[in-house]
């Protein structure tokens, strides 16, 4: 029971992330229509930050996997 919590939880960052894009993409968004000739570093940073916060999904998602199978 308690690996299922244990899962669950480490799922959870999944959450964060999705937040977190969210919201760094929002304000892309509105630094690219105040300053359109600043968008090919904007979206570059952008992307960099989208892919660091995914990762973070990703290793709550393995560690949910680790617990699940090699418990």
């Amino acid at each position: 029971m308690s690996v299922a919590i244990g899962a669950a939880v480490a799922v959870l960052t999944g959450v964060g992330a999705g937040v977190g894009i969210g919201f760094a993409t929002g304000k892309a968004t509105e630094a690219i229509a105040r300053q359109p000739e600043a968008a090919g570093q904007i979206r570059s940073s952008l992307i960099v930050g989208c892919a660091l916060a995914e990762a973070t999904a990703i290793y709550g998602f393995i560690t949910a996997l680790v617990l699940i199978f090699l418990q």
